[in-house]
């Protein structure tokens, strides 16, 4: 199992990851300025900071010491927008919203990670390896937000490199939360995940609906994503501690 060197800390959830599509834009540094907290930096590849929409489901979701929790499939989905920043030169991922088809979910990300977690209605079908994925937010306290694209991957799947940009923007497994709007952003919290190495793939993707990134003032509805689709991961995350 691939871990960040924080501190030993048992683990408190248990999840699988399944149907994950990466798409990547590159943008400005300054573009994503205003919506990080002062106290992270924002990390670059080649000069560029990179803004993600990530698509995919958990089809299980096991708290500590219970039986795995059988939502269904394609029950609880899942639709984050994210990009890579820096503590004191350790690398993370600062998520900009979390999209849940689980109302359960969206409750207890914010609760004990004060993760930018809202409620969306979402649907997720999958035929001969072609996923169909749809998500519209329904949750009154952030902004109207819509995703829908059709992908499939395209060959064969495998772990990235040390130094590409495959490895800069998957091989994290540190997550920087800080005080949910409309607070300021003056505490910050980290919380860490343990799985094997992403194994990526090259994929295709049609989105025909893109509005996530617009909250942040960035319409990347006509620019094409790079696209990486992921072998499905068991992954365990521990509870944040806080740093500030």
């Amino acid at each position: 199992m691939a871990t960040d060197p924080l501190p030993r800390a048992p683990w408190a959830v248990a999840m699988r990851w399944s149907r994950l599509l990466f798409c990547h834009w590159p943008v400005p540094v300054a573009t994503l300025r205003p919506h990080v907290p002062p106290l992270l930096d924002i990390d670059t590849f080649d000069g560029d900071a990179w803004l993600a929409v990530v698509p995919f489901t958990m089809p299980v979701v096991r708290p500590r010491l219970t039986p795995p929790l059988g939502f269904g499939p394609g029950a609880f989905h899942e639709l984050n927008v994210r990009t890579y920043v820096t503590y004191r030169g350790e690398p993370g991922v600062w998520f900009f919203s979390l999209d849940a088809a689980s109302a359960t979910g969206v409750a207890v990300g914010r609760a004990t990670m004060s993760l930018a977690y809202h409620r969306a209605r979402m649907r997720l079908e999958e035929t001969a390896g072609t996923v169909r994925y749809a998500s519209d937010r329904t949750d009154p306290r952030a902004p109207a937000a819509a995703f829908r694209a059709v992908y499939a991957r395209t060959g064969p799947a495998r772990a990235s490199e040390p130094g590409t940009l495959e490895h800069f923007l998957t091989e994290r497994y540190r997550m920087y939360t800080s005080d949910l709007a409309p607070r300021a952003p003056r505490r910050l919290w980290v919380g860490g995940v343990e799985h094997a190495p992403w194994r990526l793939a090259p994929a295709e993707c049609d989105i025909t609906t893109n509005t996530m990134t617009l909250p942040l003032g960035v319409d990347v509805s006509g620019r094409a994503p790079l696209l990486h689709a992921a072998e499905p991961l068991d992954v365990r995350g521990t509870l944040r501690r806080r740093l500030v």
